[in-house]
C-alpha cells in the first residue's frame, strides 16, 4: 500500500481513500478507537446486488467492514462480487427467501433493493403490468423483510429498502405503476418502523432521483428506438434533474451504510429524499 489520504472527524472516525500502486481502488471508514471499519462483526443482506444500486451498496457495506451476505435473481450478475456469499434468489419466492435467510443465525443489517420500472401511463399498464411492478417491487419488499426480521429483533439492527422520489413523495409522468409500487414500500417500512420501535430494529427508505445504472441504460435505449437518438433520450432524463447530473450507485450506498451504521440509530420511519434537487 503507498499511502493513505485520511480526514479525521470528530466522532473518532477517519474517512479515507487507500492507494494501491498509486491508483484509488476503495474508500474506506475506520473508527480510530478500535481501527476497524464502522461495520464491523455486522452481519448485512443485501438483495438485488448484481448491479446498479445493489451492487453499489453490498461492495460499500464490505468496504466498512461488514459480512456481506448477496442475493440476486441471476447470479451470473454476482460473479467477481467482493463479498462473504452470494446466492441467486429470486425475492418474490418466500420458499426461495427462507431458504437463504435461514443460512443465517441472525442479521443486524438488510438493504431490501428489488425493484421494476414499468413505462406508461394507467391506460398504457396492462392488468399484467400491473401485477409484476407490484410482485416485483412491493411484494418482495413484504417478502424479504418478513422473513429476515425475526433475526434482526433479538439484538436489533437496521432494514434499509430502496423506494424512490416517484412514489407518495413526488408524481411523474409515465411511472404509474412504478409510483404506486414504491409508495407502497415507504409505507410498509413506515408501518414497521412503529411496529418494531421498541424491539430496536430501524426501518427506513431511501428515495433516490435519477440514478445512472444499468437500469436506467436500458431505459434510456428502449426510449432512444422511438425518439431516434440516444442523446435526445439521455436528455430527457437529464432534463428532470435540476443539479445537471445523474445520481451515482455509490452516492445512495453511502446514505444506505450511514443507516446501517451506529451514526445512524436515532433514524428510523423516514423516507430520505436522495436526489439531486428533484425534489426542491
Amino acid at each position: 500500500m503507498d499511502g493513505r489520504a485520511r480526514r479525521a472527524s470528530a466522532s473518532g472516525l477517519v474517512h479515507g481513500q487507500v492507494l494501491w500502486g498509486g491508483e484509488l481502488t476503495f474508500d474506506i471508514r475506520v473508527n480510530t478507537m478500535t481501527g476497524q471499519g464502522t461495520l464491523a462483526g455486522r452481519i448485512a443482506l443485501v438483495t438485488a446486488a448484481g448491479q446498479g444500486i445493489g451492487r453499489a451498496v453490498a461492495e460499500r457495506l464490505a468496504r466498512d467492514g461488514a459480512e456481506v451476505h448477496a442475493s440476486d435473481l441471476d447470479g451470473r450478475l454476482l460473479e467477481g462480487l467482493a463479498v462473504a456469499s452470494v446466492a441467486e434468489v429470486d425475492a418474490t419466492k418466500p420458499e426461495q427467501v427462507e431458504a437463504w435467510v435461514s443460512r443465517f443465525a441472525h442479521v443486524d443489517a438488510l438493504v431490501h433493493a428489488v425493484g421494476y420500472v414499468h413505462h406508461g401511463s394507467i391506460e398504457d399498464c396492462t392488468p399484467e403490468d400491473w401485477r409484476r411492478s407490484m410482485s416485483i417491487t412491493l411484494d418482495s419488499a413484504y417478502v424479504v423483510i418478513r422473513a429476515v426480521v425475526p433475526r434482526i429483533k433479538p439484538q436489533g439492527g437496521s432494514v434499509t429498502a430502496i423506494a424512490s422520489v416517484a412514489s407518495s413523495t413526488k408524481g411523474f409522468p409515465n411511472r404509474a405503476a412504478y409510483g404506486a409500487a414504491k409508495a407502497g414500500v415507504i409505507g410498509l417500512i413506515k408501518a414497521c418502523a412503529a411496529d418494531y420501535l421498541q424491539a430496536g430494529i430501524r426501518f427506513n427508505a431511501v428515495c433516490p432521483g435519477t440514478v445512472d445504472s444499468p437500469s436506467l441504460r436500458g431505459r434510456i435505449a428502449a426510449l432512444a428506438e422511438t425518439m431516434g437518438s440516444l442523446e435526445a433520450a439521455r436528455k430527457v432524463f437529464l432534463d428532470r434533474q435540476p443539479s445537471g447530473r445523474l445520481g451515482e450507485p455509490e452516492e445512495i450506498a453511502g446514505l444506505c451504510a450511514f443507516l446501517a451504521s451506529d451514526d445512524g440509530r436515532f433514524m428510523t420511519g423516514q423516507a430520505l429524499n436522495i436526489d439531486g434537487g428533484i425534489t426542491i
